[in-house]
């Protein structure tokens, strides 16, 4: 049982926290909660009144719980850790936070190797993936703060752009994102950018509904479906957070 500390007896001023000596509790019959109410207090208090003073704010508090519930809910957000994959420049490298998921990913933390030079969109480094001649890519994931559930609805954004000079590896490709009940696993494709090209940073969005509550996320460079793929790159940065969204 949580009980509610009154402390005088007006409602807005109640904050939430156990019963201790000296006081006494009363019940709320329809409620989860109780009043605590210091026993120096009671003799300036009449049983009529203290009656009142517990039943009067009885509707009030429901409605007060059910709209913080609420709004607590609309407002739930899911960070990744390490969204702008901030780190000393490497080569080669997965940023920390992230779990390569993909045989062969060498993801590069940028700028500074590879011939690429682009400057970050939020913070000071960046990821760069890339895709083989011999149908292989990077992908990278991570564990989520919170799971998504099922049949809610979430907006997401992120930021892309591709680099011209990159080692060779210098064709547009797409990025593809996937959410998963377990590590490195592709469930449900949420999201597959369009071809990027462009060399300066775009934010695109993203709004997608789990079919079933998921965990992981992955990021995955990817040209096409054929078994024969150039070399390619692109390049991601500031992930924002996943926010519940209103359907339309």
């Amino acid at each position: 049982m949580k009980h509610v500390f009154l402390k005088h007896y007006f409602p807005e001023t109640c904050v939430e926290r156990e019963a201790g000596e000296g006081e006494k509790i009363f019940p709320l019959a329809i409620s989860n909660y109780s009043f605590v109410i210091s026993n120096s207090f009671l003799p300036y208090l009449s049983s009529m009144y203290l009656k009142s003073i517990v039943l009067r704010p009885l509707l009030s508090l429901s409605l007060l719980l059910s709209l913080s519930l609420s709004l607590s809910l609309s407002s739930q957000s899911i960070e990744l850790f390490n969204p702008s994959f901030e780190e000393e420049p490497q080569d080669a490298t997965t940023p920390q936070g992230w779990t390569a998921c993909k045989e062969g990913t060498t993801p590069d933390i940028l700028p500074g190797f590879w011939g690429v030079y682009t400057m970050p969109s939020d913070g000071e480094t960046y990821l760069g993936l890339i895709t083989r001649l011999n149908n292989t890519w990077e992908s990278i994931g991570q564990r989520l703060t919170a799971p998504l559930l099922k049949g809610t609805c979430y907006d997401w954004s992120l930021d892309l752009a591709h680099s011209e000079t990159y080692s060779g590896y210098n064709g547009p490709i797409h990025l593809r994102v996937w959410i998963s009940k377990l590590k490195c696993q592709k469930d449900q494709l949420i999201y597959e950018s369009p071809l990027i090209e462009h060399q300066d940073w775009k934010t695109y969005k993203v709004k997608f509904v789990p079919n079933d509550e998921y965990r992981y996320i992955l990021l995955e460079a990817f040209h096409s479906e054929a078994p024969f793929q150039y070399q390619g790159n692109i390049l991601v940065d500031r992930l924002r957070e996943i926010r519940i969204c209103e359907r339309t």
